[in-house]
């Protein structure tokens, strides 16, 4: 049995369809940190990754809605397809973590290891995505405690370094799954895009800490 599986009753309820394919998402929250907990394989730091994300696009898609101007809109509506794709990634996480268990119990060979290099690569994809959401979210975050509903400022910044600890740690996360890829698959990782996003979650997160400390200042 998959560790997907496996994890599906233990989060979901095996009548509904929608929990049996996204467990996580589906949880409750108390449900989900229990599995979290448990000694299985998933959900782990990818998935909870992708949670931070969209938590932290949560806590900006409810800051800008408390702007009055109709400036934040945009900023409110972005965040919410945002917080969307993260959160679908926390159970697509999962998913591919399972195919790399399901690879690496296949007796040795070239099967194996093509089998291997395709999960991997999956493994890989997801938290790059998480990355580059959250970097989007970060910079979000930065928009709306500088320009958001004052009231609100300590959410948006909240959101920010939510942001910035998703990005770092999908990040890590892809990195270390690149030690498990043959030396040929390595180059198709691609890990040139960490950095770029890093420094963009990075770049945020000082700009909604600096409104706070200018906004003390005024």
């Amino acid at each position: 049995m998959s560790t997907s599986t496996r994890t599906a009753g233990r989060l979901g309820s095996s009548s509904d369809p929608g929990a049996a394919s996204q467990p996580y998402l589906n949880a409750t929250l108390a449900g989900f940190l229990d599995g979290l907990a448990a000694r299985t394989p998933a959900p782990g730091g990818g998935s909870v990754a992708a949670v931070t994300c969209a938590m932290a696009a949560g806590l900006v898609e409810m800051a800008a809605a408390f702007d009055g101007s109709g400036a934040l809109d945009g900023v409110g509506e972005r965040a919410h397809e945002l917080r969307r794709q993260a959160a679908a990634l926390a159970d697509a996480d999962g998913a591919a973590y399972a195919e790399v268990l399901e690879a690496l119990r296949m007796p040795a060979g070239p099967g194996r290891t093509a089998r291997l290099d395709l999960a991997v690569a999956g493994a890989i994809d997801c938290p790059m995505q998480v990355l580059e959401i959250a970097a989007e979210v970060a910079t979000l975050a930065a928009d709306v405690a500088a320009r958001g509903n004052r009231n609100l400022e300590g959410d948006a910044i909240t959101g920010a370094l939510l942001a910035e600890a998703a990005a770092r740690s999908a990040a890590t996360l892809a990195q270390l799954n690149v030690s498990m890829l043959s030396r040929h698959a390595i180059g198709d990782a691609h890990l040139e895009r960490l950095r770029p996003g890093l420094a963009c979650a990075t770049r945020a997160r000082e700009r909604a800490v600096e409104a706070y400390v200018h906004a003390e200042r005024t």
